[in-house]
């Protein structure tokens, strides 16, 4: 996957790129957003319009938002999930759109783990309790590697035994081949931002001795078994992502030595990508924040494709297409992927198109709305006496 410039000199944003099977239009992506807005997992009318405007507006890969294996793997009752069978024909619904206007459809499978039982973002994800939820959606016991404050009251934490790792690699199996069925040709698997992997990796949150806990190895053993148990369940010819948190957040102990060691380790296993983010667990060390800066995890997604030798995907504050230019060009991602910018402005693709290719870029949008806007511009540049009139002017 060579993101050096073609002879041509066109831009790298508006470049194809093929993995495995899958052929992307161009390098960009919509990021997983939470939407907070599904019944009992499924998704709505809303998912398709949300996710249906960014495919017409020219991204090549679009996901969904983080996508719950199982009910108590959500972080909210609102959350989405493919848990049950009767989920997949509301997805397919969307997969199906964004594939008839040339978008790859793409599922980020994940658990929240310890962060579970909660509301949503508009209430900052306050723990439920007797007192703040209704009858219909009580608080839940979450499960996480580690039972690691003890004076925490809710949400209540129960440590994962042996049998509950095994079960858990089973349901990833089972949510990866809904994911099939449901007509996504891109899986990621979400090991970052302090959920239920990203638990197990970082010694903050992780305080087992039982083979999955102690050094670094045995704190990547449930990532890899993980990736192993999706890779074997996800078709050989499809793409498989990984989302990182490249370090841990403020006071954490989780570092980018440490996120180029995992996902060597995940590139033997099968994963084509890594998606780069930061953030998610809080310690007492002298980890800082990660400023938000434009562009601040281009670096550690630079570092990553180095070090490990896998191609990578950018996100976070990526807002111009010269940022998004100069990241492939520079040969420190892949892909870049942006969020909010696309919420709003869908049409950021076609808009970065018409200004890096001239009219050309207007064939970013369907083609129902491609001639439209060629039209117009021919228009504008025709003499008054030149153009012909309309149906309805004459």
């Amino acid at each position: 996957m060579s993101t050096s410039m073609s002879d041509t000199g066109a831009p790298l944003l508006f470049s194809p790129l093929k993995i495995r099977s899958v052929q992307l239009k161009n390098r960009i992506v919509v990021s997983p957003m939470c939407q907070y807005v599904s019944v009992d997992g499924a998704p709505t009318d809303w998912h398709l319009v949300h996710l249906g405007k960014f495919a017409i507006g020219g991204a090549a890969l679009v996901f969904g938002e983080e996508t719950a294996i199982e009910a108590r793997g959500r972080k909210t009752y609102d959350c989405a999930g493919l848990w049950n069978d009767d989920h997949v024909g509301k997805y397919r619904r969307i997969t199906d759109f964004l594939k008839s206007v040339g978008s790859v459809p793409a599922v980020q499978l994940g658990h929240a783990g310890i962060r579970g039982s909660c509301h949503g973002a508009t209430k900052d994800w306050v723990p439920l309790t007797p007192e703040n939820s209704s009858p219909a959606c009580p608080p839940w016991t979450v499960i996480g590697p580690s039972r690691v404050d003890a004076s925490q009251v809710w949400p209540k934490v129960r440590e994962m035994s042996r049998d509950d790792i095994r079960t858990m690699l089973r349901v990833w199996k089972e949510a990866t081949q809904r994911s099939v069925d449901a007509g996504f040709q891109v899986l990621e698997i979400h090991g970052a931002h302090g959920y239920l992997i990203h638990e197990f990796l970082s010694p903050v949150t992780n305080r087992r001795t039982d083979g999955y806990g102690g050094g670094r190895d045995a704190r990547m053993r449930f990532a890899f078994e993980v990736t192993e148990a999706v890779r074997d369940a996800w078709p050989a010819e499809l793409p498989l992502f990984f989302r990182v948190s490249a370090v841990d957040g403020r006071g954490g102990v989780w570092g980018i030595e440490d996120t180029v060691e995992l996902s060597r380790g995940l590139k033997a296993r099968g994963v084509d990508v890594v998606d780069v983010s930061s953030g998610g667990v809080s310690g007492p060390s002298n980890m800082p924040l990660v400023p938000r800066i434009p562009g601040y995890q281009v670096g550690y997604a630079e570092q990553i494709r180095h070090g490990a030798g896998i191609a990578t995907m950018a996100v976070g504050l990526i807002t111009e297409p010269s940022q998004a230019e100069a990241i492939l060009r520079e040969g420190r991602a892949d892909l870049v992927a942006l969020a909010r910018e696309l919420i709003w402005n869908p049409q950021w693709p076609a808009h970065a198109a018409r200004q890096m290719r001239g009219e050309e870029g207007y064939e970013t949008l369907p083609h129902e709305y491609c001639y439209r806007l060629k039209r117009r511009e021919a228009e504008a540049r025709m003499p008054y006496n030149q153009k012909t009139p309309r149906r309805h002017e004459k």
